[in-house]
């Protein structure tokens, strides 16, 4: 089976820090530049380094908070990661990717405390219309170039349009060569595609005349997700200004878990 990244080393530093030593495939290829990293599967490789991050049975991540702060490239890379906040029902952890001498994403992720609040649970998001094995395949999104893009299977809703619409993902590839890809890793590394499946000025990009890339990735989880498939139920808004938002609903195939939010910078495509 393919994979995103192979792990070429882990490290142990003083104070409990843990450096974690990649190299990407041709699989985690970006869409935007042929030369960087897609931000969903490295997203999933920065959960993946949080969740083994001293991990606590009666604790699990609700919030994910990643800040891009330029080109990820495709190329070898370490992740840093360190408790910021320790606690016993409250923690806070941060992984930093980092690549060619700089710092490309801060990943930090707040674990909380688990224990049964069945009694008084309920939502107000509602579950999605179909399940993902009740709708056609979508191709549309193929009209992305890169290499993580041809890596997924999508499928959509009939309703879905520019700006607004419900679109499920799914892929067989792994995170790490040679090592079993978590349900909470699997997911959380193709919910950055949120950006590019209803986005107002169309799809693909060789005819694109703006740009709309996200400078971060907010997610947040209400309950642990399940599953192989996402369930991305995309709203995506553009100001007068230059600035967007992404907002999402995330769903599995039993119901909605959470939620994400992308803030946008839209200019002029350069040509």
């Amino acid at each position: 089976m393919t994979a995103y990244y192979n792990l070429i080393k882990r490290e142990q530093h003083a104070e409990g820090v843990c450096a974690a030593y990649y190299k990407p495939t041709e699989h985690a290829q970006g869409a935007w530049n042929e030369h960087e990293q897609h931000m969903a599967p490295a997203t999933g490789v920065l959960t993946r380094e949080l969740s083994q991050f001293a991990p606590q049975d009666n604790m699990r991540i609700a919030r994910i908070s990643l800040d891009i702060l330029g080109l990820i490239p495709l190329d070898n890379f370490v992740i840093t990661t360190r408790c910021i906040r320790p606690g016993k029902t409250i923690e806070l952890i941060e992984s930093v990717m980092s690549s060619r001498g700089r710092d490309c994403i801060i990943a930090r992720a707040w674990r909380l405390l688990t224990q049964d609040t069945s009694a008084i649970a309920g939502l107000e998001d509602q579950d999605a219309l179909h399940q993902p094995n009740e709708l056609p395949v979508w191709e549309d999104m193929k009209g992305w170039p890169g290499g993580f893009i041809k890596s997924v299977r999508l499928v959509a809703e009939a309703d879905r349009r520019p700006g607004k619409g419900m679109v499920w993902i799914t892929n067989d590839t792994k995170m790490v060569a040679g090592e079993p890809t978590v349900v909470l890793v699997h997911l959380m590394g193709m919910v950055d595609t949120a950006n590019g499946v209803v986005p107002r000025l169309g799809l693909g990009l060789s005819d694109a005349e703006w740009m709309f890339p996200n400078t971060d990735l907010q997610i947040h989880m209400h309950r642990a997700p399940k599953g192989r498939w996402l369930g991305i139920e995309a709203v995506q808004q553009y100001g007068a200004d230059g600035i967007g938002v992404t907002s999402s609903v995330l769903h599995d195939v039993h119901g909605p878990f959470g939620r994400s939010e992308q803030i946008l910078t839209i200019r002029p495509m350069p040509r």
